[in-house]
């Protein structure tokens, strides 16, 4: 009988072996010294930012609730992945279970996608500030925050919920030995010995109406944005607009670069231990420079961060 037309049985091992980034010891323990670091930068700026925002009144303005929201969603998503990267480069044998697998792959690709449809709404709200700056209190109400944080929400779990549930409908019984790091699809699509025709299909369909229509969102916005900032006649008022967009696209370059280069290609394309390379910058190095992004180029977050700086007892640091 030929192989090709056997229907292979649901097969799910209890645990799968996660091969990690590499297998040279010197190399494993090195890397833990740099990415350490990297990770308690990303976790303490991201939950940092959300405190100042919380606890400065001058911030609490839509632009910032939105900024707030995303450095939240950075430091979930880059907790979801480094932690256990981190024992597992000191240990010689790392393994997960199958069902921690299912909600390490739903945490991690909600919370990406979710990001995403955020930045969009950011690149609205911007627009809104530089083209209607006497309206934007009233066009950006707490109501339409509130409702734009929850379509991003939903839309991360209704992306997350696809992939998570087609993915482990898959039998694993060619290997249960992911080469990556962390549960992601692509790995475990090329350890799958079921037709994954259908997966790959809605890898390439969901991410890419995701990534595509955000990014004709923040495209269609940045476009309204360019049009308001020539018809300035204040220096001033281009160069504060360049400031706070000039973080954003930042931000947006950097997130969609390594996400389309990763999810949007043939799985032909796919050479696993190149990409591990690029979701080490998409889980662990983006979250980390995303508040540096925001702290360095915004005016407004350097003085508020001197001014709780000075409130907690030291006059001498920050701007006056």
């Amino acid at each position: 009988m030929n192989p090709e037309n056997l229907t292979w049985p649901k097969v799910a091992p209890a645990e799968f072996v996660l091969l990690g980034i590499t297998d040279r010891w010197d190399l494993r323990v090195t890397l833990f010294v740099i990415f350490l670091p990297i990770y308690l930068v990303s976790l303490l700026g991201n939950l940092g930012m959300v405190l100042l925002i919380r606890v400065d009144a001058r911030l609490h303005t839509p632009m910032y609730f939105f900024l707030a929201n995303l450095s939240l969603l950075d430091a979930c998503y880059s907790s979801a992945i480094s932690p256990k990267m981190l024992v597992d480069l000191l240990l010689s044998h790392a393994t997960i279970p199958y069902t921690a697998c299912a909600l390490q792959m739903f945490v991690f690709a909600g919370l990406v996608d979710a990001e995403c449809c955020l930045l969009a709404a950011m690149a609205y709200d911007r627009y809104i500030a530089i083209g209607n700056p006497l309206l934007y209190t009233t066009a950006m109400s707490r109501r339409l925050c509130l409702v734009l944080l929850g379509a991003s929400g939903l839309g991360g779990a209704i992306s997350a919920s696809v992939h998570t549930t087609f993915t482990f409908c898959l039998s694993f019984c060619h290997s249960r030995e992911i080469n990556s790091y962390f549960c992601d699809i692509p790995p475990l699509l090329a350890i799958s010995c079921s037709d994954t025709s259908v997966n790959e299909l809605l890898l390439f369909t969901v991410c890419g109406f995701i990534q595509m229509a955000t990014v004709l969102a923040i495209a269609v916005s940045y476009g309204f944005i360019a049009g308001a900032v020539i018809h300035m006649r204040s220096s001033k008022g281009r160069r504060r607009a360049a400031s706070t967009c000039g973080s954003h696209f930042t931000a947006v370059a950097m997130l969609y670069g390594t996400l389309i280069f990763m999810y949007l290609r043939p799985s032909s394309n796919y050479v696993l231990d190149t990409d591990k390379m690029a979701s080490v910058f998409y889980t662990l190095v983006i979250p980390a420079l995303n508040p540096l992004i925001y702290s360095l180029r915004n005016k407004e977050v350097k003085e508020a961060l001197g001014r709780t700086w000075r409130q907690l007892g030291c006059p001498g640091w920050g701007p006056q």
